[in-house]
């Protein structure tokens, strides 16, 4: 009796080597907790004010431990982003800032080029997060608003300003 071992052709080695990629780098996923939103400059500042609530245990470090001016990435988020912004433009200066009472908030947003990053802590005196920055290039944008201890539920409201 003959056995037979299967071949590995030239495709199936191309599928597998995908498969093995895929499981193997994690991916943050596109959706979002509270929804994607678009700027054009000159946008009206109803369009640059979204809401959601803090909440979940994944590291923001994971994501990066620091971001492109070496501003240390904290806080706790959701694996999922909670805001995707979509810049229909390039746009050379924006400030996005929490409001969330004055409760110890961190901001970390990615994009649209996967090493550009940049993370927030507090503003001011304010324990809200903020990033006020420049050079933002057209394209999408992940946003996570963040806590110092993992699971903590707090209000807040989102705001981008040009």
């Amino acid at each position: 009796m003959k056995y037979y071992r299967p071949r590995l052709d030239y495709r199936s080695g191309c599928l597998l080597a995908v498969i093995a990629a895929i499981t193997a780098t994690p991916v943050i996923a596109q959706t979002t907790n509270f929804g994607t939103f678009s700027l054009l400059p000159g946008f009206d500042q109803a369009k640059g004010k979204v809401a959601g609530y803090t909440g979940g245990s994944y590291p923001l470090s994971a994501i990066t431990n620091r971001d492109r001016a070496q501003n240390p990435c904290i806080g706790f988020a959701d694996p999922k982003p909670d805001h995707i912004m979509i810049l229909e433009k390039d746009f050379y200066h924006l400030k996005i800032l929490v409001n969330s009472s004055n409760y110890d908030t961190t901001l970390l947003i990615k994009g649209p080029a996967e090493n550009i990053v940049r993370c927030g802590d507090d503003t001011g005196k304010k324990k809200d997060a903020s990033i006020d920055d420049q050079n933002w290039k057209k394209g999408t944008y992940r946003i996570w608003v963040g806590t110092f201890a993992p699971g903590v539920e707090r209000n807040y409201t989102l705001t981008v300003q040009q």
